[in-house]
């Protein structure tokens, strides 16, 4: 009787000891596995919409964008720049950029009134995050060397003047389209400056992406544009006609960085001739045309939606870009946007549709508490 009562206590020890343990490693796992700056839990993303005024609404003088026909998102999507002194030609017209446009007065460099201030002013999105997509087109060189810094400090005033607003700061956005112009080696030091900068100025609500065009790019040349892992919180990609060919999720997936589906819109290609995958959308797309917004929903937002549903560990944040891409002179001549309406609320269908998948509770919204959720 008491050797069967010792090996019942030495079972006891022995099991407790196997539990003791098995917690040890799902904490150690949880550490291994801390999330990056502003990611929420496996399985939800933050919902973003952007990405000019008339696009979002929910202002006294934009009425008639998407926060007017939808629930207020958990972020909205908004542009600005470091490159004083450039000017870009666009379909006949010219913008010469001065440095930090469109944050504190309206701007327009042929995309549309950029005036996040705006919004930011706006109650309507005072639970809503903050992603800015920063242009440095042929200043990359002169960002990385100092040359710029009133610019970067200036912008981290900016940051710390929303409190604990949630900012995520696409440096040198698609920084592999050749339409940028950006030399990889500047590029990289200006995105490692910049982040020093504001680290130095004591700038902690900023999330830093780096953001691929979402096409084209092998991993082996993700890795040779890489700023490195001390400099990148999230990895991001633009997902239009031609997302089978990004590399960026599995990029992020071997870093063990979340992703950002930073820029998104149904667009077109020339199904008949494309030789690289893309989708099967008309040369027109312009969602209030019933015909359109039934392709559109089956040839993208499905594919889209499963992209997410698909990687519920890596992609954490979408923004949808719900813009009337026609009317804006800098898409014109445009091959991927110049025919392109994206604006959801065109069609009862499309609506109904979305309604429905971001609807769902993994989808993060505005609410009071989700800047606290966001901050871990």
């Amino acid at each position: 009787m008491k050797l069967r009562y010792i090996t019942i206590i030495g079972f006891c020890f022995l099991m407790l000891s196997c539990k003791q343990n098995a917690a040890k490693e799902k904490v150690a796992e949880r550490k291994e596995q801390k999330r990056a700056k502003f990611e929420p839990e496996d399985g939800e993303v933050i919902l973003f919409i952007g990405q000019e005024n008339d696009a979002l609404g929910g202002t006294e003088k934009d009425k008639n964008g998407y926060l007017d026909h939808f629930p207020a998102p958990g972020g909205f999507t908004m542009y600005t720049d470091i490159m004083p002194g450039v000017t870009e030609e666009f379909d006949g017209h010219s913008f010469t950029y001065t440095g930090l446009n469109g944050i504190y007065e309206t701007a327009d460099w042929g995309d549309g009134p950029e005036n996040m201030s705006l919004q930011l002013n706006s109650l309507n999105f005072k639970n809503s995050a903050l992603a800015i997509g920063l242009a440095i087109i042929d200043s990359e060189e002169k960002i990385a060397s100092g040359e710029l810094d009133p610019y970067i400090l200036k912008m981290g005033t900016f940051f710390k003047s929303l409190g604990i607003r949630p900012v995520f700061l696409r440096i040198g956005f698609e920084f592999d389209g050749p339409w940028n112009r950006y030399e990889r080696v500047a590029y990289i030091n200006a995105f490692r400056h910049i982040k020093d900068k504001l680290d130095e100025q004591g700038v902690t609500n900023v999330a830093y992406v780096w953001q691929s065009k979402g096409f084209e790019s092998t991993l082996k040349n993700l890795e040779e544009w890489y700023p490195g892992d001390d400099y990148v919180d999230w990895c991001g990609l633009s997902f239009f006609n031609n997302y089978k060919q990004e590399k960026m999720i599995a990029f992020a997936k071997a870093k063990n960085k979340p992703v950002f589906i930073c820029e998104a819109a149904p667009t077109v290609t020339d199904w008949e001739n494309d030789l690289k995958g893309n989708t099967g959308l008309t040369k027109k797309m312009i969602l209030s045309n019933p015909e359109q917004a039934k392709m559109a929903w089956d040839e993208w937002f499905v594919p889209f939606f499963k992209t997410i549903n698909d990687n519920p560990k890596t992609v954490k944040a979408i923004s949808y870009i719900n813009a009337n891409w026609k009317d804006k002179p800098r898409w014109k001549v445009n091959p991927t946007f110049k025919g392109i309406d994206s604006r959801l609320q065109l069609s009862d269908f499309i609506t109904k549709k979305w309604n429905e998948e971001v609807g769902k509770d993994k989808y993060l919204k505005a609410s009071p508490d989700l800047f606290d959720k966001l901050y871990n």
